[in-house]
């Protein structure tokens, strides 16, 4: 399905392209936590490509394309030494790197349902691999560098609502028999939009209701 809705040299490009920009954001976690090069290449490797290795070795994809293609090897390694020579300047681009964030957030939901989808799994599991796509290097990312995930964090912006929404419309058009280019671009659009209205206004999940009628209440900071 893949195939049909994108050209395997687009589709290449467009990984290699969310692919960079994840490990930017993983590179420059490293050099705030004052890791050396390898630390910093490695984190950068783990938040570019965990999420579609795991989805990958769920639908037994083996060995994960990751581990096949080069290019996705070395392109964190790229963005790796980008961060590393020069962190202060991508540090001031910051807003670019979110804004190119959020498309790769909204790309790899879409391609990590389709992927799945075509591997013989159901709707909703595709859906769910779709987010794990989109969101799992990121979380990779925050436990390696002793952090609570971004993911669950309530002063966070929304980050996996938006890749939820995405995944969604792609199961939809599936079970719709309607999904295209077209549907999948805007599909794309709508996690990428989402994403850039969550970062602007800084929408963020509720919490539990009424929860500080249960007694003291338990902060990040408490032991």
């Amino acid at each position: 399905m893949l195939q049909e809705l994108f050209s395997p040299s687009v589709q290449h490009w467009l990984d290699l392209i969310g692919i960079f920009v994840f490990a930017i954001s993983g590179a420059l976690m490293a050099v705030r936590k004052n890791w050396d090069v390898f630390g910093i290449a490695a984190l950068a490797e783990v938040t570019a490509l965990g999420g579609g290795v795991f989805r990958d070795l769920v639908i037994g994809a083996v060995p994960p394309a990751a581990f096949i293609d080069l290019g996705y090897f070395v392109t964190p390694l790229i963005a790796a030494a980008l961060v590393f020579f020069l962190h202060p300047e991508v540090e001031r681009t910051q807003t670019a790197v979110n804004v190119f964030d959020a498309a790769g957030l909204g790309l790899f939901c879409v391609t990590g349902t389709t992927k799945a989808y075509d591997y013989g799994l159901g709707l909703t599991a595709s859906a769910a691999l779709g987010l794990a796509t989109a969101v799992g290097g990121g979380v990779l990312r925050d436990i390696i560098a002793n952090e609570v995930p971004s993911l669950v964090r309530w002063d966070r912006d929304l980050y996996a609502v938006p890749a939820m929404v995405g995944a969604g419309i792609v199961v939809l058009c599936i079970h719709l028999d309607a999904l295209d280019g077209f549907t999948s671009a805007l599909a794309v659009l709508t996690a990428f939009v989402l994403r850039l209205l969550a970062m602007r206004f800084h929408w963020r999940a509720p919490r539990a209701w009424n929860r500080r009628s249960a007694g003291v209440e338990v902060t990040e900071e408490t032991p």
